[in-house]
Order: C-alpha cells, then sequence, then structure tokens
C-alpha cells in the first residue's frame, strides 16, 4: 500500500516515515526542506538498512501549494501500478510567533496547500487522509483534561488554520459521506527522539519548544532554560503540560491508517497526548535525573497566552484507534538527550 507523507522530512513525520516502512509501506515524502533537513531521509534509509529491512521510500521536493506537482505524484503512482491510498497530511507552518507576524503567509501555505492536496486526492479518487491539527486549536482553557467536545477557540492565526482545515474536511465529508475517511489527530505536545538517536528534533533557530531548549543547554549550546513563571496555580507553581513520544505519536498515525482502512466512511476528531500533565520544573527535574546533566534555568515572567495546565483526555484515541502511549516521562528524556548529545547541532 503506497502512503504519500506530506511534510514527511519533519520531526514528526520522519518518525512517522520510518514506522510506515517497517511495517512495509510504500513511502512517498513530499517536503519543502523549508524547516526540515534532506539529511534526514538518508537518516531514516540508514537507519532500515543497518536492521536489513526491505523498505521503498522515495522523495520528492516541492511544495502543496504546487498543483501540478500533486498531480504529477498522484500520476506517477498509478503509471507505477501502485496508486497513493492514504495521505498523512502534516506538511505547513507551525510557529505561534511567526504566524502573529506574517498571517497571510500562514494562510497560503496551511489552507490553500490543504485544499490544493484534498482537490487532487479528490480527482484521483483518493479518500484516505490522517491529518495533523493541534491542540491549539482549543485556545485558553484550564479546563482539564481536553477532550474532543472542547469548545475550539484558537487566539492565533495557526491555530485558526487548523480549524478552517477541519472546517474544509467537515464539508468535504458532508459532500460525499459514502467515501471519504478522515481522521484529524489533535496533538498536544510531541517530543523525544527515535531510540536509535539517527533521527530527533533540530528546530531551525532558537527552539520555541521546551524539550529541545533544555537538550540544547544541556549540550552547550543555550547558557540556560528560561521559566516563565514560577506562581501558577499549579503543585510547584510551573506551568503543566501534556507532553507524549514522538515513538508513541506515531503509532498513533498508524493505528489512525489501520482504522480507515476498517471503515466504508467516517469522519473523526481524536486527540493524541500522554492524557497527563507535566510541569516545567517536574521536566527539569527528571531530565536532570536521567541524564546527569545540570540545567541551569532563569525564572522569566509570564508570557501573554499561557494558561496554568493543558493537557489531553485520550479515552476516544483508546477506544476508536486501540491505542494508549507506552513510553513514559524518563525514556522521553532519555531519548531526548540520546539525540542530541550524538547530534549536537542536529543534522548539519
Amino acid at each position: 500500500m503506497r502512503v504519500l507523507l506530506t511534510g514527511g522530512a519533519g520531526f514528526i513525520g520522519s518518525h512517522i516515515a520510518l514506522l510506515l516502512l517497517q511495517k512495509g509501506y510504500d513511502v512517498v515524502i513530499l517536503d519543502s526542506f523549508v524547516n526540515s533537513s534532506s539529511k534526514v531521509t538518508k537518516a531514516i534509509s540508514n537507519y532500515l538498512l543497518t536492521k536489513s529491512f526491505n523498505f521503498n521510500l522515495n522523495t520528492i521536493t516541492g511544495d502543496i501549494r504546487d498543483k501540478n506537482l500533486l498531480e504529477k505524484i498522484f500520476n506517477d503512482s498509478i503509471i507505477d501500478n501502485k496508486p497513493i491510498q492514504t495521505v498523512i497530511h502534516l506538511a505547513g507552518l507551525k510557529s505561534v510567533s511567526e504566524s502573529l507576524t506574517n498571517p497571510l503567509h500562514y494562510w497560503d501555505v496551511n489552507v490553500c496547500g490543504a485544499k490544493n492536496l484534498i482537490a487532487t486526492m479528490n480527482e484521483y479518487k483518493c479518500y484516505s487522509i490522517v491529518f495533523s491539527s493541534s491542540a491549539t486549536i482549543y485556545g485558553l482553557t484550564d479546563s482539564v483534561p481536553i477532550d474532543e467536545n472542547h469548545q475550539l477557540s484558537p487566539i492565533n492565526p495557526y491555530g485558526r488554520t487548523k480549524v478552517a482545515i477541519e472546517n474544509m474536511f467537515c464539508d468535504l465529508y458532508k459532500s460525499n459521506m459514502n467515501s471519504w475517511k478522515i481522521c484529524s489527530l489533535r496533538y498536544f505536545n510531541p517530543v523525544g527522539a527515535h531510540p536509535s538517536g539517527m533521527i530527533g528534533e533540530d528546530p531551525i533557530g532558537i527552539p520555541s519548544n521546551l524539550f529541545p531548549y533544555i537538550s540544547q543547554v544541556a549540550v552547550g549550546r543555550r547558557d540556560s532554560l528560561k521559566v516563565f513563571g514560577d506562581d501558577w496555580d499549579t503543585d510547584d507553581g510551573s506551568g503543566v503540560r501534556d507532553y507524549i513520544h514522538i515513538m508513541d505519536l506515531s503509532e498513533g498515525h498508524i493505528k489512525a491508517i489501520d482504522f480507515l482502512n476498517s471503515k466504508e466512511s467516517c469522519f473523526e476528531f481524536i486527540n493524541l497526548g500522554s492524557g497527563n500533565g507535566y510541569s516545567v520544573f517536574q521536566i527539569i527535574n527528571q531530565f536532570e535525573l536521567s541524564t546527569g546533566m545540570k540545567i541551569p534555568f532563569s525564572i522569566q515572567k509570564r508570557r501573554d497566552g499561557d494558561v496554568a495546565k493543558c493537557f489531553a483526555d485520550i479515552k476516544k484515541a483508546k477506544k476508536l484507534l486501540g491505542w494508549v502511549p507506552k513510553r513514559s516521562l524518563e525514556q522521553i528524556c532519555n531519548d531526548s538527550w540520546n539525540w542530541q548529545r550524538r547530534n549536537p547541532h542536529g543534522y548539519k
């Protein structure tokens, strides 16, 4: 079965690609490499070769806004007698701060790109898609755990583009309810790395997320970690978030494909998180325990748009997908550090 994986060279996409290939899927990665490295696919191939896996991976450099390219990918697959049967759509821009300063670019890349992809799928009668959504769409709430019925109230353009795409899927499904199979996975905070240390998270510039920042402090690339507020209404005063191991998240995508394959048609929104809340101080302590590395930090004022607690209700994922996260916070820390110390400058 051939799967088109848009954004497959990114942090999340690379781990999903590796699992798909191990499961015997034929994978086509489409990536612009604007926010990822061309060395990622080589790292995936090298790992699989060391494990003596037979695999079929094709990487195409391009933009999902290029409709002609999308049509060529689908058409070439038919010529190969391996038509694309499922799409995992990860490609898009994801910086909250950047979306605030350049919203039109986010609407163009994320929403127009998704429209192009869906239109091409429709033309080629490929009706199965797993979409990378985000917990950002739930907006500011201290009502935890957050389930899929929670009100959608994103507070930034990035989150609003995710809601717009979900709405587009909703309209599409209603227009052809007998054919479309759609699963929108709402991620919380994917972290960690593949246990081999051969692929992991390599953000461009200063990391905006906690784990890559901590890892870069540990490896000496950053002086210290900034903790935004120690006076939140939590057990230790620091903010609480849901962190899910990237391998658990990736396995959720495999389960989502299995779920879609078992249905004649469907449209589901499903949270993917650990179902637990971890505070910033808890993360720092566990990282120091797991790695033996000291993480210096300084307390900063709270950031606008932050909340005290945010973590997922994952009952629906358990019920529909038969999926549960397996990896602990300790393993997240170990695998994050294993990747960073083996690759102190990422893929560079």
